[in-house]
């Protein structure tokens, strides 16, 4: 009966690789394993890697997009698929740590994939890696090349003119991720195409058509590829579009404050979006304005001071994560949100801070941090203070924080609480404000502020008791020296004192 099951099993198995190499014919995704991995991908110009886990709910909503990217890119760009269940060591060796993980591999060498999920944001991210840096364009190419994506840069110089042609390649090597770069140096081409300087940089956007025609132009030195970079970015964004999951990191990139409309329809964001439009205008390049589904994306209100009330106004710095809430109980006119847009870059305005009452007492070993008292607790520049923002559901702090009262104890039991303030922070009822100079993007989240000059310290070491000592022992500007043997003397001190009966 064994030997039965064991055959039926073989069978099964031999059965399921078959099926799988049929389907695989049929798809454009290349199976790779640990067999064929170097063979099929290390020959390879360009290939996109994914790796996966076939239980991986995010794995499955990838799969159908990313077999249409497949099959639309099968002449230019390779596509392949690892299942890291069966080859977990293959998974390993590229560091993959969560599903699904893309990575982009150029004769060998990887990157991060940083494009979206979506079958049109693979294609455009792969074609940016299959082209050139910058395209040589002439009268043949020139209209293909500008219809090729919602936004291009063209930049028009003198067929001399070396200098440029190397600066543009410079940028164009740190943006080809996001955007297709030409080149121009038909003096005749470039004049048909309204370029009336040398050197020109010029964005093309299919969106935008009645604000500035969908271009944007640069006529200054290219010299300073970090302020063209600025423009590209700046202005690669429409004045007022939807902002999503699928184009958040664009918006992030620009690097500017972000003013959102939310709205939970598309009868309520119309009017409002009509209404916004000149303020955007006035501000453009200094804020991005966008609208939100407030149906789809309604929880994020709180990430900008909002509460889940419609339609509603709030600026948000992507940065810091500083916030401006609009009155929720004022109209969104073009009137209102002009005053407040104004006074805002006027500086008038004061960011929102959401943070819990000051505490009535605080004389534990852990000293509780709220966003109120922030300065006044965490950046006193007499102490080094050792900071843990954490979120009550969050099992890796639950697990940290006896560990972290033991520390906040050896401190005070040593004497050293002139020296060093072991603290801790709510994160989830308490912002962290912009003069702290970090952001929390996961719990716990463990900083050190060093006295004096209030030197920012990122802990990622161990969790350890010993391991928390020796960086205080370390980075201390106090000349703090935890002793742990003296805890422990301590401890069997007490230890033995509880075992003595009194008379």
């Amino acid at each position: 009966m064994v030997k039965k099951t064991l055959l039926w099993t073989a069978l099964a198995t031999t059965f399921a690789a078959l099926t799988n190499n049929v389907l695989a014919d049929d798809s454009n995704v290349i199976t790779l394993d640990q067999a064929n991995f170097d063979k099929e991908v290390m020959k390879e110009d360009l290939m996109l890697v994914e790796f996966y886990a076939p239980w991986c709910g995010h794995c499955k909503a990838l799969a159908p997009e990313y077999e249409t990217a497949a099959t639309t890119l099968k002449e230019e760009v390779k596509l392949g698929k690892v299942d890291c269940t069966a080859n977990q060591d293959l998974c390993q060796e590229y560091e993959v740590r969560g599903y699904p993980t893309l990575k982009v591999f150029r004769n060998g060498e990887t990157s991060e994939y940083k494009g979206t999920r979506k079958a049109d944001g693979i294609i455009s991210y792969m074609q940016k890696q299959a082209a050139p840096a910058v395209l040589d364009l002439n009268a043949d190419n020139f209209e293909k090349f500008k219809e090729s994506d919602r936004v291009v840069v063209v930049a028009y110089t003198s067929p001399s003119d070396d200098k440029s042609k190397d600066a543009v390649k410079g940028v164009a090597d740190k943006l080809r991720d996001d955007y297709f770069f030409g080149l121009v140096t038909d003096e005749a081409l470039a004049k048909e195409h309204g370029v009336k300087k040398f050197p020109t940089v010029v964005i093309y956007k299919q969106f935008d058509q009645e604000l500035d025609g969908g271009r944007s132009e640069w006529t200054d030195s290219l010299e300073n590829g970090e302020k063209v970079q600025e423009f590209i970015k700046t202005n690669s964004v429409p004045l007022l579009d939807e902002i999503s999951a699928s184009n958040f990191g664009s918006y992030a990139e620009a690097g500017l404050p972000l003013a959102y409309i939310f709205a939970d329809s598309q009868e309520m964001a119309d009017p409002l979006i009509e209404a916004v439009k000149p303020i955007a205008q006035k501000y453009k390049g200094k804020i991005n304005f966008v609208h939100i589904d407030a149906k789809k994306y309604g929880p994020h209100a709180g990430n900008v001071g909002l509460k889940e009330e419609w339609p509603a106004f709030a600026i948000q710095h992507i940065d810091t994560g500083a916030k401006y809430p609009f009155d929720q109980s004022a109209e969104i006119t073009t009137k209102n949100i002009e005053k407040f847009v104004d006074d805002y870059v006027a500086g008038k305005i004061e960011p929102t801070l959401k943070s819990e009452d000051i505490p009535a007492t605080n004389d534990g070993a852990v000293k509780v941090v709220v966003a109120k008292q922030f300065s006044e607790l965490v950046l006193d520049k007499s102490k080094d203070t050792f900071l843990e923002v954490y979120a009550p559901w969050c099992g890796h702090c639950k697990r940290l924080a006896p560990i972290w009262e033991e520390l906040g104890e050896a401190v005070q039991k040593q004497g050293l609480s002139d020296k060093v303030v072991i603290a801790k922070m709510d994160g989830t009822e308490n912002d962290v404000p912009a003069e702290a100079g970090f952001t929390v993007s996961g719990f716990p989240t463990l900083k050190f502020f060093k006295a004096e000059t209030n030197e920012l310290l990122d802990y990622n070491g161990g969790r350890s008791l010993e391991d928390l000592v020796e960086f205080i022992n370390e980075n201390g500007s106090n000349d703090v020296k935890i002793s742990l043997a003296k805890e422990a003397e301590e401890s069997k001190e007490e230890q033995e004192d509880a075992g003595h009966d009194e008379l």
